[in-house]
C-alpha cells in the first residue's frame, strides 16, 4: 500500500463458542441427540497430554529438519514452532513426509487415546486412514480472506459414514487460526457451487452468519465433526506455525470401508487385497473413483491415477464399489 501499512483480511463473521461435550461421555442418547443438532461434538482436555506431545514432537522434528524454526531444546511448543523467515519456496504444505511416516498409528495405538475412543463409542474404533497432517506456516498474503475454503466432506465420500476427527497439537487461539464450523447444519446437502463439474468452494454468504462457532483449541482437545457440517480453516496470522491432525474414525460396527492394498484397477473394475483377502467389485459410472484433491475421475484417468501396489480405501455396496479413493 502506498503509506507503507499492510491490507487486512476481510473480516470474519462473529464467531460463538463451541459447546463442550464432556458431560454427555456414556450416555449414548445424549450423544447421538447432540450430533444432530449441533453437527458436532467439542471435548475439552480429554485426551491424554503425553500422547499428544509425543506426535507433535514428530511435527517439531520435520519443521527443523525443513530449517524453518530453530531450535531452541525444551522451550515450550509455542515458543519452539516460531518461524524463523526461512524461504517456504520448497516447504511441503501438505507434510508428505509426516503423511509417509505414518505418525497417526502409533498415536491412536496409546492406550490413553484408544481408551478414550472406545469409552465414546462403547466399542473399539476404527481408523480410516484418511490423515492430513498440519503445520500451517504465518500466512504469507495477509490480505487475503481468512478463510481457507468453506466445505462439507460428505460429497467427497459418500458412502463411508465416518466422523471427522481434529486434533489440535498447541494451542490454537484467533490469530492462530484453527477449524471454525457453522453449527446445527446437517441435513444432507451438498452446498457446494459446481463448476465445470467439481464442487467449489461453499461462499460465506450462503451460510448463516450468526452460527459460525470456534474456540481457543488446547492440546489434549478433540473435535468431531459431522460429514455434512460447513467447516473451513482460518488462516494463520501468528509468528508461529499452527499445528494439528485430521482424521476420520468410526465405531467398528459401523459400515466400514475396505483398506487395503490395490491389486487391479480400471474404469470396470477394482481389486484390492485388504485383511489377507482378494476382493474384486464392480466399478459403475456412478462410482465415485476419487484423486487425492477429490476430483471425479472416469475411464483411462481412473488407471492413470491409481496404481496397483497403494493404498486404497473402498466403500461398496453388495459386489459394488460406491466409492474409491486414496488415504492421503
Amino acid at each position: 500500500m502506498p503509506d507503507g501499512t499492510q491490507a487486512q483480511p476481510a473480516a470474519l463473521p462473529a464467531m460463538g463458542e463451541l459447546k463442550t461435550h464432556n458431560h454427555l461421555l456414556g450416555d449414548r442418547a445424549a450423544l447421538d441427540a447432540a450430533w444432530t443438532r449441533d453437527g458436532y461434538w467439542f471435548f475439552r482436555d480429554m485426551l491424554d497430554r503425553a500422547a499428544v506431545g509425543r506426535l507433535r514432537a514428530e511435527f517439531v522434528a520435520e519443521l527443523e529438519r525443513q530449517g524453518v524454526i530453530d531450535p531452541v531444546g525444551d522451550a515450550p511448543t509455542e515458543a519452539s514452532v516460531r518461524y524463523n523467515g526461512a524461504s517456504l519456496a520448497a516447504y511441503p504444505f501438505r507434510m508428505e513426509p509426516l503423511a509417509e511416516r505414518q505418525p497417526w498409528r502409533a498415536f491412536v495405538a496409546e492406550p490413553a487415546i484408544d481408551a478414550f475412543f472406545t469409552r465414546l463409542f462403547g466399542e473399539p474404533p476404527f481408523w480410516v486412514p484418511v490423515v492430513e497432517y498440519r503445520a500451517t506456516p504465518p500466512a504469507q498474503d495477509r490480505s487475503r480472506a481468512r478463510f481457507d475454503g468453506i466445505h462439507q466432506d460428505g460429497p467427497y465420500s459418500p458412502g463411508i459414514p465416518f466422523r471427522i476427527c481434529w486434533f489440535p497439537l498447541a494451542e490454537i487461539d484467533a490469530d492462530t487460526g484453527g477449524l471454525a464450523l457453522v453449527e446445527g447444519l446437517t441435513d444432507q446437502v451438498n452446498r457446494h457451487p459446481l463448476a465445470a463439474g467439481s464442487n467449489t468452494s461453499i461462499p460465506a454468504q450462503d451460510l448463516p452468519a450468526d452460527r459460525w462457532r470456534r474456540t481457543t483449541y488446547q492440546p489434549g482437545d478433540v473435535l468431531l465433526m459431522n460429514l455434512w457440517t460447513p467447516h473451513s480453516g482460518l488462516s494463520n496470522l501468528s509468528d508461529r506455525f499452527r499445528l494439528s491432525m485430521d482424521h476420520r474414525v468410526m465405531a467398528r460396527s459401523d459400515r466400514c470401508p475396505l483398506v487395503g492394498e490395490l491389486v487391479a484397477i480400471d474404469d470396470g473394475a477394482v481389486t484390492v487385497l485388504a485383511e489377507g483377502e482378494c476382493v474384486t467389485l464392480r466399478i459403475e459410472p456412478d462410482t465415485y473413483v476419487r484423486n487425492d484433491v477429490g476430483r471425479k475421475l472416469a475411464g483411462a484417468a481412473i488407471a492413470e491415477f491409481f496404481r496397483p501396489g497403494r493404498e486404497v480405501i473402498i466403500a461398496f455396496e453388495g459386489d459394488k464399489a460406491t466409492v474409491v479413493r486414496p488415504p492421503h
